[in-house]
Formats: structure tokens, sequence, C-alpha cells
């Protein structure tokens, strides 16, 4: 299974992006996009940045993202 969780680039090296989601930072590739700047938010892939996506879109899925996990943990902490 595959989730699809926005990741908000901090960094851009060539064609290599610097991705982060809750301060966890990992690299995707950017050659199947065009157009991407620091800041936008993109879904990421096996390692490729395949969408990028609206700001407000991206913040309320991570919200409800945030709020499924804790849901679903007993006292609240992922």
């Amino acid at each position: 299974m595959c989730l699809a969780v926005p990741s908000r680039i901090v960094e851009i090296k060539d064609q290599v992006a610097t991705v982060d989601v809750d301060g966890v930072t990992r690299e995707a590739s950017l050659m199947l996009l065009d157009d991407v700047s620091i800041g936008d938010y993109v879904i990421v892939h096996a390692g490729f940045a395949i969408e990028r996506i609206d700001e407000e879109v991206a913040e309320q899925t991570l919200k409800d993202m945030r709020d499924m996990v804790r849901f679903v943990t007993k006292d609240g902490e992922a």
C-alpha cells in the first residue's frame, strides 16, 4: 500500500529536492515535474515527486492524517 503524503520542498539542488514532512526529510527527484519551487508541496512516490499540490489542500490533508493517528493511538502520540 502506498500513502500519498504531502511533502514540502525545502531545498532544490539540480533536479533533486529535499522534502519535509513534520521534520522528517528525504530526497526526491524532480525529473517528472516542471516549475516547482521551494515551499511547494508535492506528492512523492518511489523517490520521485509526481505531482505538485495546492498548499491549502496539503495542509488540510496533513492535519487530517495527524488527527487519524491521534484517534487510533491510546495516548494520542504516534
